[in-house]
């Protein structure tokens, strides 16, 4: 038997998770992450920290294994927070759950757990691990889990064969509902506690307000394209003429150039480094027929573009774009090569239906290309491609 931390995180996925592996017999040690002690941008009053490190450890009693908090603050900060805060304010937007998993979970808890004499770390995520021999030894696969509408595959689709080396899921293989009952027949006190939502380490705080804290409010205008501009008639022309593979691909993943001068201002925002693409709440603006979506940002010129209806061109592409050093392969052995192509699962977003794509490898980077166009496709998001339920590899879009 082994000896496995597992993240007790004060909810029932982390409490089951450890209940099953000391059921297996394993020496099981919970820790407790503390990410963030900020208290001048907690804004509410409510500190989610301690209610669940409260929770964690009466999970640890009840199980009777050993418990203690580690506070990972500091680089939290540094790793996650400020990175949020950098691309916030270049116009993109950046996904914490899978930086979190690759810089927190996987790397700094990794290493003191390993510290602490561990085999394995084990976690909640609703994903599975598979290992198989390579020629050049044990390959781990990264498995979807077998809940659908809880599969967390996604959020780990930046963590190398090294961390997977150490990764132990023990709930991938099960539904939630069957979770909770496991958590309710075990007499843990969390069986029924709700899941976490939205940015659980600084509390019940949406996200412009947090953003607010740091990105100051910046007035600017709401320009509104009407969706038979010129523009889309200008992508169509362009995606039509272009010759050769690389600029058939340059062309399906081209970005609008929207300017000031292709709508009309319909209102003002608080900046537009608040808003991302595909948004329809926060703009404020009544008055139209369908609701209002932003289709584009510009942080230099600090003008927010938005497009009436669910159906507007703006907020649909087919291709993406991922440059060389963006590109991660969870499965390295399976690295495209300059000119190859692919065909894979695409997801661009945690719980969205994976997509059918072809990948192309070029010189410069990494091609995605949509069999059907795509709704707000987003920079700094991260694009996980998959074969079948073992996802492949990610990259950040550009």
């Amino acid at each position: 038997m082994a000896r496995v931390v597992v993240g007790l995180s004060g909810g029932v996925d982390s409490a089951v998770s450890a209940h099953l592996l000391q059921e297996e017999g394993h020496e099981v040690i919970g820790i407790f992450m503390r990410n963030w002690n900020d208290e001048s941008v907690l804004i509410s009053e409510e500190c989610p920290w301690v209610e669940d490190s409260a929770d964690a450890l009466m999970v640890a009693e009840k199980l009777g294994i050993p418990y203690q908090v580690l506070d990972l603050s500091d680089p939290y900060k540094e790793r996650i927070v400020d990175y949020m805060f950098r691309e916030y304010e270049a116009g993109r937007t950046p996904n914490p759950d899978v930086l979190c998993n690759r810089e927190i979970k996987f790397d700094l808890f990794l290493k003191a757990a390993l510290k602490l004499g561990a085999d394995y770390v084990a976690t909640g995520h609703y994903c599975r691990k598979e290992e198989v021999d390579g020629p050049e030894g044990k390959t781990y696969r990264l498995l979807s889990g077998k809940d659908p509408n809880k599969d967390q595959s996604y959020f780990l689709c930046q963590l190398t064969q090294e961390q997977l080396k150490y990764a132990l899921f023990p709930i991938g293989d099960l539904l939630k509902s069957e979770v909770r009952e496991i958590a309710k027949e075990a007499d843990l006190h969390n069986f029924d506690k709700k899941d976490s939502q939205g940015l659980c380490f600084i509390g019940k705080v949406k996200l412009p307000v947090f953003l607010q804290q740091q990105l100051k409010p910046r007035t600017g205008k709401v320009i509104d394209i009407a969706p038979d501009s010129p523009l889309f008639d200008e992508r169509s022309k362009i995606i039509q003429i272009a010759d050769g593979r690389e600029e058939q691909l340059k062309a399906y993943s081209r970005k609008i150039p929207y300017q000031e001068a292709s709508g009309v201002e319909i209102g003002k925002h608080e900046g537009a480094h608040f808003y991302t693409i595909g948004q329809r709440k926060g703009l404020n603006i009544g008055g139209r027929k369908e609701p209002l979506f932003v289709i584009h940002t510009d942080t230099r010129s600090n003008i927010t573009y938005t497009g009436e209806g669910e159906d507007h061109p703006g907020l649909y592409r087919k291709g993406l774009y991922i440059g060389n050093p963006d590109i991660h392969w969870v499965r390295p052995d399976l690295e495209m090569d300059e000119g190859e192509e692919r065909d894979y699962l695409v997801r661009i977003r945690y719980r969205q239906k994976t997509q059918k794509a072809k990948l192309y490898k070029e010189k410069n980077g990494l091609y995605i290309i949509f069999d059907d166009e795509q709704k707000s496709i987003t920079p700094g998001q991260f694009a996980a491609w998959y074969a079948d339920e073992e996802l492949i590899g990610s990259g950040v879009i550009a």
